[in-house]
């Protein structure tokens, strides 16, 4: 007799974590029920995706989408419909906020904010703070909470944890993998009196240059095995990291930007001026190479996109008072898989990183995997479509992308969250039914 499912998607080439196949995917409320549907077998939905693959969800487990802040620059609402345009099933959210998610009172706002808000499945990052250790062990576990963050360098928000006496502290207050910005914020002050307002904007990548990131990386590894804490370290930047955390995977595992493997300084700062302005900086050609060679190697555990926006206002004052932070939710897809078809990584390694390692970090239940019993959580690409991204595609109110004129080829045709279809052919087809997700 017949099955019949919920939702049926035939004859695409689905990335499955034993490698590719052409599966016939049957979905039941909500969860993957076959990978191999009969061909009679019927569905209250049907997707043909002949000439497309199926990937595992994409998750974007870096992102800072202002909320609670100013919605005319990014909220929950616009940063989440940008992330299923453009291909991701889940987006982890950070705690700079205004306020910022560190005590009990703002996690459940933005526990009960996210159903009814959030078009796609969503983590949340509490920030540590000088004075919150305490709080951390029980607020980590808490529903839908990813991980603690803690910006051992200055950026953007009132967030900064700088000394190892702190650090240890909140290393020792819980037990799951931390998040870590891990610029060192001495070395940023020491340095911050050689340089003025008005210098041109490459001087970014000098001021913050690649010891100031490889010494705060070094600081933070050397008390996770102090305290046999595993760390996590963010946006990392420099060969001397990527050697370093190398030798340290037994505590530390590390992630790497889109624009770390897309963008080179000091040309990306003279052709965008401020719209290059990011923590930490993009840097030279050698740091691109290191940051691809860790990708080839197995040293980067996954990729994110670090998306901060801000308006064009903040972007366009002079150097250092622009702000620092870029669009990149809506674009990271799209890029990825132009770099997949230049050759710089298979489909598979992609999905992996964008996948599956964000959910083995962070433990998130469910996620990261076409198997059966998993979410029916599912990024559809065109792999042979060319596209030219462009400002009038981003839906983040701040309007922009510092990757405008950029032609790339292979496209998301489809975002697929719990059964859902929520993006076909550039168009949202349901409301925000984004839930938090949970994590072990």
């Amino acid at each position: 007799m017949p099955a019949h499912f919920d939702l049926l998607i035939r004859n695409g080439t689905a990335i499955l974590p034993w490698g590719e196949a052409t599966a016939a995917i049957g979905v039941r409320h909500g969860r993957i029920a076959t990978l191999q549907a009969g061909a009679s077998d019927t569905a209250e939905q049907m997707i043909d995706a002949s000439h497309l693959h199926v990937l595992p969800g994409l998750i974007d487990p870096h992102v800072h989408l202002r909320d609670p802040g100013n919605a005319a620059v990014e909220s929950i609402p616009t940063g989440t419909k940008a992330a299923v345009l453009g291909g991701l099933t889940a987006v982890f959210d950070m705690p700079n906020t205004s306020p910022a998610i560190t005590d009990p009172a703002s996690l459940a706002w933005k526990q009960a904010y996210v159903p009814g808000h959030s078009y796609c499945d969503f983590g949340i990052y509490i920030g540590a703070t000088k004075t919150n250790a305490g709080e951390l062990g029980q607020m980590e576990t808490a529903d839908g909470v990813c991980a603690i963050k803690l910006f051992a360098g200055s950026t953007t928000g009132d967030l900064l944890v700088e000394h190892d006496a702190g650090i240890e502290r909140v290393m020792r207050a819980g037990r799951r993998r931390i998040a870590f910005h891990s610029e060192d914020e001495y070395r940023l002050q020491d340095r911050r009196p050689m340089f003025s307002t008005g210098m041109p904007y490459a001087t970014h990548m000098e001021w913050r240059d690649a010891e100031c990131a490889a010494l705060g990386t070094r600081r933070i590894l050397s008390l996770a095995h102090k305290t046999g804490r595993p760390a996590h370290i963010v946006h990392v930047s420099t060969a001397e990291e990527f050697a370093y955390l190398a030798a340290h995977k037994d505590i530390a595992t590390c992630e790497v930007l889109l624009n770390h493997l897309t963008q080179i300084g000091p040309e990306c700062y003279e052709r965008l001026g401020g719209y290059a302005v990011m923590n930490p900086p993009i840097r030279d050609r050698r740091h691109y190479d290191a940051a691809w060679a860790a990708v080839a190697d197995g040293t980067v555990d996954n990729i994110g996109s670090d998306h901060a926006p801000h308006s064009r206002a903040a972007k366009e004052k002079p150097w250092p008072e622009t702000a620092a932070g870029l669009t990149g939710v809506q674009t990271l897809v799209p890029i990825m898989l132009d770099h997949v078809n230049a050759g710089r990584l298979s489909l598979s390694r992609m999905a992996d990183l964008m996948s599956a390692a964000p959910a083995r970090i962070f433990g998130a239940v469910n996620k990261g995997r076409i198997a059966t019993g998993y979410d029916a959580d599912f990024t559809l690409v065109d792999m042979k479509r060319r596209r030219t991204i462009e400002n009038d595609w981003i839906v983040t109110p701040a309007g922009w992308t510092p990757f405008a004129g950029m032609q790339v080829t292979g496209w998301p045709q489809a975002t697929i969250i719990r059964g859902n279809i929520v993006m076909q052919d550039d168009t949202i087809l349901t409301p925000p039914i984004g839930n938090i997700i949970r994590f072990r």
